[in-house]
């Protein structure tokens, strides 16, 4: 607990631990419990499944393309009011259930998040799928004004763009940036599986521990669905975060578990340790294979 007291924490939310009523009452004590052991914790959040049955009443398709949701202005309008306006308030009124801390914003707020448009690729061609935004600015002193005054910020995974459109990002994505930007000591993402396995589905070996070489060098294997969650651990650590973290959301506690045991839980990606200047570099294409590790 003394390694961690006065640091910030950023956890992304979703998956089934946003699903799941019991899940969804563990994951706010947890919070609160975070905060009373003297951890500054953001909380960024999106709300795919929210969003998907709010366009479903209102007769809409939703149309994905590599992996990302095709955003028209009409459909950001409900993205935006279902975020804002209803996920955003769900989860700051669960975690005040337990502690009167939480305080709701968007990334739209005091310009927290900037984002340019963002194109899929399909077949290595740039395809463009509307509001769709990454993430090229972060302003934290609103997010820092709140922690300094003992809140716990949770954050709606929408953008302005320097355009004056409003975007909708990924919140993988934006919880490294914040993380990043935050000097953050962790980042979490919650996710419905136990972690990134090594050559799934032919084995569920588990990895434990890996490097952002050794983590880049795998991206290209991965499930889609994996890809976003990884590639914001990378963003992190490449970032300045010394720790990243994918864990499994359905597991009750689970985050207490990665921050308060030695062992750990889940996947950690960790920065590439500092060249050694007396020793000599890998020939070009030995490579290594990420390996289980203990924490």
């Amino acid at each position: 607990m003394q390694r961690f007291h006065g640091r910030t924490v950023v956890v992304k939310y979703g998956g089934h631990a946003m699903a799941d009523r019991e899940l969804r009452e563990v994951f706010a004590q947890n919070i609160v419990f975070l905060r009373y052991a003297g951890i500054r914790v953001v909380v960024v959040h999106g709300g795919g499944p929210q969003i998907n049955a709010h366009l479903d009443r209102l007769g809409v398709r939703s149309h994905f393309t590599a992996g990302l949701r095709v955003t028209t202005p009409e459909t950001m309008d409900v993205v935006r009011m279902v975020l804002v306006g209803q996920v955003n308030r769900d989860v700051v009124g669960l975690v005040n259930q337990y502690g009167p801390f939480a305080v709701g914003m968007s990334g739209e707020d005091a310009h927290l998040f900037t984002a340019e448009r963002k194109h899929a690729l399909v077949d290595g061609e740039p395809v463009d799928i509307g509001m769709v935004g990454e993430v090229v600015r972060v302003e934290t002193g609103a997010v820092r004004s709140l922690l300094d005054d003992g809140r716990i910020p949770v954050i709606a995974s929408v953008a302005r763009g320097a355009d004056g459109g409003v975007y909708n990002v990924n919140a993988d994505t934006a919880a490294a940036a914040l993380a990043a930007a935050l000097d953050a000591a962790k980042l979490i993402v919650l996710t419905d599986v136990e972690g990134l396995f090594a050559d799934w589905p032919d084995t569920d070996d588990l990895i434990s521990r890996l490097t952002a070489a050794e983590l880049e060098d795998l991206l290209p294997s991965l499930s889609a669905g994996m890809v976003p969650k990884m590639e914001a651990c990378l963003r992190a650590v490449r970032g300045g975060v010394p720790q990243a973290h994918v864990l499994d959301g359905r597991v009750p506690h689970s985050m207490l578990l990665e921050v308060f045991t030695d062992e750990g839980v889940g996947t950690m990606v960790v920065p590439d340790p500092d060249p050694d200047p007396d020793v000599h570099p890998a020939p070009l294409g030995s490579g290594h294979t990420p390996r289980e590790g203990a924490r």
